[in-house]
């Protein structure tokens, strides 16, 4: 059976975002952030009083490569105390189906943006007037809407988005993003993943959301489009800086329309030269930028011809 690693400290409000990030590029998933003492049924965002304590979790496979993720780590969170107090992180063995309850047991409604609820297929919570509300399982899909580089891209959606558009959400992990497209108003969402296991969590996704007629989910990656006639009007890729950079030398700009909008995230903020120059090279101009500690949204269009 498959083992996990469960990495969790505790940490002050001031050290949480940074701490956060350097789990997430180690953990499966993103990272669960949790306010220490405050009782579930305390999640409305109006009863929560400001944190003093926050438990931050991140996951990561039990394999041949557990000691050097360790070790990395570690390292990482070292620097990190020259900076911020904190205590040295615990580690828990986890059996796979260990994995998915715990995950769960961490995993808290959050509310992004202006209008978009994030909630647990899980919890039951109430919503309020004009909640955009994306009931989600991600089971072994990437996506939870817990990492900065996806709340980045859900609110750039929210902004950008204009009804009826088609939109791409490549790189799509549990289908987040294609779902809160598809409830902004997109008119179709096609996401595409690699991973089959992302192309079922999407589909199942789409259809707990009641979208499975807007959210088509599909295997692939950009030559199924570039081989295609199917051009978008908007499109948004959250994945990793080294992947974008593969993306646009394989003519990533091409994707969109005259006029469309390319959303790239999951950049961090060293790394945002080299892919706003790689952005260009494939025909896109970037045109904005967004942060969230680290990370770094960049907002690109396709000139009109």
């Amino acid at each position: 059976m498959s083992r996990w690693i469960e990495v969790s400290l505790r940490a002050d409000g001031e050290s949480a975002e940074a701490i956060a990030d350097v789990l997430a590029r180690y953990g499966h998933q993103g990272v669960s952030i949790e306010q220490v003492g405050i009782p579930p049924d305390a999640w409305d965002e109006t009863e929560v009083p400001p944190p003093q304590q926050l438990m931050l979790r991140a996951y990561f496979p039990h394999d041949d490569q557990l000691e050097t993720t360790k070790q990395e780590l570690e390292a990482a969170l070292g620097y990190m105390r020259l900076m911020y107090p904190m205590p040295s992180p615990d580690y828990r063995a986890l059996d796979a189906q260990d994995w998915a309850e715990a995950w769960k047991a961490h995993y808290q409604p959050i509310r992004i943006g202006k209008r978009l609820l994030i909630r647990p297929l899980w919890i039951d919570l109430t919503l309020a007037a004009g909640d955009i509300e994306i009931a989600l399982d991600p089971g072994m899909a990437f996506g939870t809407g817990t990492h900065p580089t996806t709340q980045l891209c859900l609110e750039a959606l929210e902004r950008l988005l204009d009804p009826a558009q088609d939109v791409l959400d490549l790189g799509s992990g549990s289908g987040i993003l294609a779902i809160a497209a598809a409830k902004l108003g997109a008119r179709k969402a096609l996401a595409l993943d690699i991973d089959p296991i992302a192309v079922e969590a999407t589909a199942a996704n789409a259809k707990a959301n009641g979208v499975s007629g807007k959210v088509i989910a599909e295997q692939g990656s950009l030559d199924i489009v570039l081989g295609s006639a199917r051009r978008f009007d908007l499109a948004v890729v959250n994945i990793l800086a080294r992947i974008i950079l593969q993306l646009a030398e394989q003519r990533l700009g091409e994707i969109v329309r005259p006029g469309g909008t390319v959303i790239c995230s999951g950049i961090i903020d060293t790394q945002l030269v080299e892919v706003e120059e790689a952005l260009r090279r494939s025909g896109l101009q970037p045109y904005a930028r967004r942060q969230q500690g680290d990370w770094v949204l960049v907002e690109a269009k396709r000139p009109e011809d």
